[in-house]
């Protein structure tokens, strides 16, 4: 990384005085996202050693991931705009403690009810800390060049670290047993903690009294976290059950637009949403993170239910992913945005997704890692390398610097809201087009393949749409 970074912040960020390295600021706000993101994706291979501990149903089972996935989801947005009020360095250093805490809660948790309360406390301190931290890396390198190296670090950073937490969840589940995909936190939190305090520079907020919509932020809270809870119980539950659901959580949303409209201090102004870039890159987001996320869920049990893979074995095939995404990220993406332009960056990196969601829709029943799987998360990962950064450049650049923080919610928002939509989706169609085949008679292993072939075909045309809508919508005009 190119040695301007290490000037300090603007001077209206800076107190009289202090002086603070912008490269050690980044690297705090990279370390406490790579927390969070390891452990929304750890606990995934732990899963069967934590059902035969504490004895959970399989239903049962799936809320120590929602339990997480809901409040993380459910309070992204109000966190980053909190995170404007009070001043962002102190949103991120709470975030830190509660989910260091929580973590430790989750680690030596002896009942099924005690894991997942924790769950959740560990996703709101998760939603507290990321919520604002690309706010605070837009204030910190307001140079375009510079922003594209930052944003292109912290991308690689939390991709990476996504596919990471499947190779160390196995790692650690068989060497040491699944409380400690948790422990592990603890030192991890309480150094990026007394690194935030020390380095990150000051950052006063406006303050509560202007623009504490406490309603609003009740009517947005409550109707993400359904949302979720929604879109990830959607394969559990009747239709009876679910359309209800959706209905109460479109009435909120509804509420709360219809509050933002009238309130004098709105939670999130509305105005906000006239930048098509912002929405925009919202929008290919959300599309594209359903892509990535089948794949990497997806692809866990193709490898371990038709390949035959175990835990350790199925982290350890992933690893090329975050290799690929690193180096690409940090060697190129910058570089590239810098020259073509964040428009053109992301096509390619949509297209390269598409092509390789579309091998994925081929793989066979007695298909291999080397053939079948490996050359498509290859182009997975330069096509998510390429098109994350240039996204969130994209998307932070039709901002503007006091909506930093909730801009930031926003898109860590439509992540959650895009994972998990995709899971939902993808996992449902696996598991119907499977039993359909078996109860056509087809064996187990061409019948699961057959399910996941659907849903990698799906997840293509998912990735086309954001790669057409990308084309449409985010062209840049020219003067």
């Amino acid at each position: 990384m190119s040695a301007t970074i290490e000037n300090g912040p603007p001077p209206a960020a800076v107190a009289p005085g202090a002086r603070y390295s912008r490269r050690a600021s980044l690297a705090v706000l990279c370390a406490g996202t790579l927390m969070t993101v390891l452990d929304g994706n750890i606990v995934t291979v732990a899963m069967p050693a934590v059902q035969s501990d504490l004895g959970f149903s399989g239903p049962g089972l799936a809320w120590v991931v929602n339990a997480y996935l809901i409040a993380f989801g459910g309070l992204l947005l109000l966190a980053g705009r909190l995170g404007d009020l009070v001043g962002r360095k102190r949103m991120f250093t709470a975030g830190l403690a509660v989910f260091t805490l929580a973590s430790v809660l989750c680690g030596t948790a002896t009942g099924q009810g005690t894991l997942i309360a924790a769950r959740a406390v560990q996703g709101a301190g998760g939603a507290m800390a990321s919520a604002v931290v690309l706010g605070m890396l837009v204030a910190l390198f307001p140079e375009p060049r510079e922003q594209a190296r930052a944003i292109a670090a912290f991308s690689a950073v939390g991709a990476a670290g996504g596919a990471l937490g499947t190779f160390l969840g196995g790692a650690l589940t068989e060497a040491l047993g699944w409380h400690w995909i948790f422990l592990i936190n603890l030192p991890i939190g309480v150094a990026a903690w007394l690194a935030a305090v020390r380095v990150l520079a000051p950052e006063p907020g406006a303050g509560l009294g202007r623009g504490a919509d406490y309603i609003g932020a009740a009517l947005v809270t409550g109707a993400l976290m359904l949302t979720v809870y929604v879109i990830v119980g959607a394969g559990d539950r009747s239709t009876g059950v679910t359309l209800p659901l959706a209905a109460l959580a479109v009435a909120l949303f509804a509420a709360f637009t219809l509050r933002q409209a009238r309130a004098a201090r709105p939670l999130l102004r509305l105005r906000l949403f006239r930048s098509r870039r912002l929405t925009g890159a919202n929008a290919v987001q959300m599309l594209m993170i359903a892509t990535m996320y089948g794949f990497q869920f997806i692809g866990a049990l193709y490898l371990q239910r038709v390949l035959g893979y175990g835990a350790l074995a199925t982290g350890t095939a992933f690893l090329p992913a975050p290799v690929a995404i690193g180096v690409l990220m940090l060697g190129l993406s910058a570089r590239t945005v810098a020259r073509f332009g964040g428009y053109r960056v992301l096509l390619t990196g949509l297209a390269l997704i598409t092509a390789g969601m579309a091998l994925l829709g081929r793989v066979p029943a007695d298909g291999s890692y080397a053939t079948d799987v490996l050359p498509a998360m290859l182009l997975l990962s330069a096509g998510f390398a390429a098109a994350m950064p240039a996204l969130t450049g994209l998307a932070m650049s039709g901002a503007r610097a006091k909506d930093a923080g909730l801009a930031s919610g926003l898109f860590n928002t439509t992540q959650v809201v895009g994972g998990s939509l995709g899971l939902a989706i993808l996992t449902t169609l696996a598991a119907s087009r499977t039993g359909s085949l078996l109860a056509d008679g087809t064996s187990l292993l061409p019948a699961t393949a057959g399910g996941y072939r659907l849903a990698f075909t799906v997840a293509t045309g998912i990735a086309a749409t954001a790669l057409a809508l990308a084309a449409l919508v985010l062209r840049e005009r020219r003067a």
